[in-house]
């Protein structure tokens, strides 16, 4: 069983982390051709393609600029959003690091599909990025099938042949018009339930699922019933909206 999360806009290359091996991008060199194309890239234009500030945009400039000369750590404790927080990498065990690596990975505009102890430089390239060198018009286009074609490379290693989608819409559309073939994708809903009935909190799921990618590296899950013993921040599995694509969890409000 592979999960899929989502990067982090946030990142964090100052606080120490657990002695590891990293390993190489296997996009690696892609990477670096689309940090060299992004390079040629004004201030003014990436902050109008990427919707971000100057000050933001400055930052990135720079850094597309000395791609090469940047700073590089293992993903799963360089990214810092709200999936991270919950996944909480620095905390973990190596054993279930070492389940991580196997068994959890991320997304990325830039890098494609990465390990969690994947090496990367500092970056901001979203998937849903209207923009691509040579290859499409968009990210998207510019990986075509190659995200799925080595998750569906992984997923066969892993013989499990369960894929569970804790990323985001944007992120996951990467890998939904070609998904691997024979996969079961089993998607995760989170909601809270309050006075008004149940509700989709953004902020709350985002940390719930690096709370569950953590669970399943802690108690290196196997199956589907596995993940139903989720129960961190007060989650509980309902039958209640689930399916066979989807595991809706519940917590009260």
């Amino acid at each position: 069983m592979i999960a899929v999360i989502s990067p982090a806009k946030s990142l964090d290359y100052e606080s120490p982390f657990p002695d590891v091996k990293p390993t190489e991008p296997r996009f690696a060199d892609e990477a670096e051709t689309l940090a060299a194309a992004a390079a040629r890239l004004t201030k003014p234009k990436l902050s109008k393609l990427m919707h971000i500030s100057d000050t933001l945009a400055a930052l990135n400039v720079t850094r597309f600029r000395g791609f090469m000369d940047q700073p590089e750590r293992p993903a799963i404790y360089a990214f810092d959003g709200d999936v991270y927080t919950g996944f909480e990498a620095r905390s973990l065990e190596p054993e279930a690091i070492d389940y991580a690596q196997d068994h959890l990975r991320i997304l990325s505009g830039l890098y494609g599909l990465l390990r969690p102890l994947d090496k990367i430089r500092p970056y901001r390239l979203e998937m849903g990025v209207k923009w691509a060198p040579g290859r499409g018009k968009t990210i998207y286009g510019h990986w075509g099938a190659r995200i799925a074609d080595l998750l569906a490379k992984d997923l066969h290693s892993d013989g499990s042949g369960i894929i569970v989608n804790l990323a985001s819409q944007e992120y996951w559309g990467a890998v939904a018009p070609t998904p691997p073939a024979g996969a079961r994708i089993v998607a995760i809903d989170f909601r809270d339930d309050g006075p008004k009935g149940l509700r989709f909190n953004s902020f709350a799921a985002k940390r719930a699922r690096g709370m569950m990618a953590r669970y399943m590296c802690e108690h290196r899950i196997a199956d589907i019933d596995g993940l139903k013993s989720f129960d961190s921040d007060g989650y509980e599995f309902t039958q209640d909206g689930s399916d066979d694509a989807t595991l809706r969890f519940v917590r009260a409000r």
